[in-house]
């Protein structure tokens, strides 16, 4: 039977939004009309992604978290949505989604319930997948809690896999198995990428820049272990809890991160070669965020269809210089300032430290990206670049 790895999906980074981070959990829509978990919210999300240049920026999906599901299965024993946060049901959601030019995510678990205590997919796993493809989803996050054990939780995200592609309809499937095994032994990012398409490493992303820090940190002291595996068909989700927990969500737009902070979110995330799912509320967003969000220079980045992740190959001090090489022998360039107090820093380095010194051999030219984008000429390979960073900012720069 085909693979994650051999269906087709996930060529480059997935692009899209996720209700977790900013909507939780919500189920009460007696009192909390329009913040709760409900087939209005995501056909809210669906017309504001079309409407307002997300779909021409290349978000897709519009995904589905956990909170969906009524409290039991139907009498065939097949998932259900809540009837009263989805009357019309996920088929009807589905086609909703796709006439505006966009595709449906959801949500389910390895284990007998989900995270929030709703049913899960063990031992359903092929009745849940042809219940997904018979409503039309597109792309399925599979989570990893109340599974038993480790080897009941790697037999069900193969079997699922294989479920999903039995269906014959291209279904995205984002695993949530490294992290789960983390803890206990070191995952098999081989395997994992011949049943996933994209998988999650770290803990869930929180609105804060501790939170951001955090999955920088730990990306560069595991980098030797996950940016190779990383490619077309198969990427490292590095907060992919459940938003960016689903997938490496975007907290930008909402409340916790500065700008400069946001700023850093997205250019590490396309030197990461994330998927890049927001987590916000699109009906009320920033000109500012919504700017960051779609910057197009930004997107084709992370998009790069060479597919190679991104990696840390220096840190002083309070800097960090990170590459990711680009298709047309480019790299992408991030200088990240860690540091929290103070005015903007300069950073100084030698732009043969780049793509092993090839990146700008005999000579290249320097645009930077953000915070805004601006050309900066021509160099020779032996230039040194100066590059001022404001404290928890990065500079984005494409050579």
């Amino acid at each position: 039977a085909a693979m994650a790895l051999d269906n087709g999906l996930a060529r480059t980074p997935p692009m899209g939004w996720l209700h977790w981070e900013r909507f939780l959990c919500r189920t009460d829509c007696a009192t909390d009309p329009h913040r709760c978990v409900s087939e209005w919210l995501f056909m809210e999300m669906a017309d504001a992604m079309a409407a307002e240049g997300w779909r021409d920026a290349g978000y897709e999906y519009v995904c589905i978290d956990d909170c969906w599901m009524a409290p039991r299965r139907d009498e065939h024993g097949r998932l259900q949505a809540d009837p009263k946060r989805f009357p019309s049901g996920i088929r009807k959601l589905a086609d909703y989604v796709h006439s505006k030019g966009l595709k449906l995510g959801i949500y389910s678990d390895v284990g007998n319930k989900t995270c929030a205590g709703f049913p899960g997919s063990y031992n359903y796993y092929d009745l849940d997948a042809q219940t997904f493809a018979s409503w039309g989803v597109d792309l399925l996050k599979f989570d990893g809690c109340n599974s038993g054990t480790l080897e009941l939780l790697a037999e069900g995200y193969r079997r699922m896999s294989l479920a999903l592609n039995k269906t014959g309809r291209s279904i995205v499937y984002s695993c949530e198995w490294p992290f789960y095994l983390r803890p206990v032994q070191q995952p098999n990012y081989t395997e994992i990428k011949q049943y996933c398409n994209h998988w999650r490493n770290f803990f869930d992303v929180y609105d804060s820049w501790r939170s951001i820090k955090s999955i920088l940190d730990w990306t560069a002291l595991h980098q030797d272990s996950i940016v190779k595996i990383a490619g077309p068909g198969g990427w490292n989700d590095p907060d992919m809890a459940s938003i960016f927990v689903f997938l490496s969500q975007l907290v930008i737009g909402n409340f916790g991160l500065s700008w400069d902070q946001s700023v850093t979110q997205m250019a590490m995330w396309a030197i990461m070669a994330a998927p890049l799912f927001m987590s916000n509320d699109l009906r009320h967003i920033s000109p500012e965020a919504k700017r960051l969000l779609q910057n197009k220079e930004v997107i084709a980045i992370n998009q790069d269809p060479l597919g190679k992740q991104g990696y840390q190959i220096t840190k002083d001090k309070n800097f960090e210089l990170w590459e990711r090489p680009l298709s047309g022998r480019a790299y992408a360039v991030a200088v990240l300032n860690q540091q929290e107090i103070g005015g903007p820093q300069n950073f100084t380095f030698s732009l043969t430290f780049l793509g092993n010194g090839l990146a700008c051999n005999p000579a290249c030219s320097v645009r930077q990206v953000l915070p805004a984008s601006r050309d900066w000429g021509v160099y020779t390979w032996v230039s040194s670049l100066s590059v001022e960073v404001n404290p928890t900012g990065t500079v984005l720069l494409k050579v």
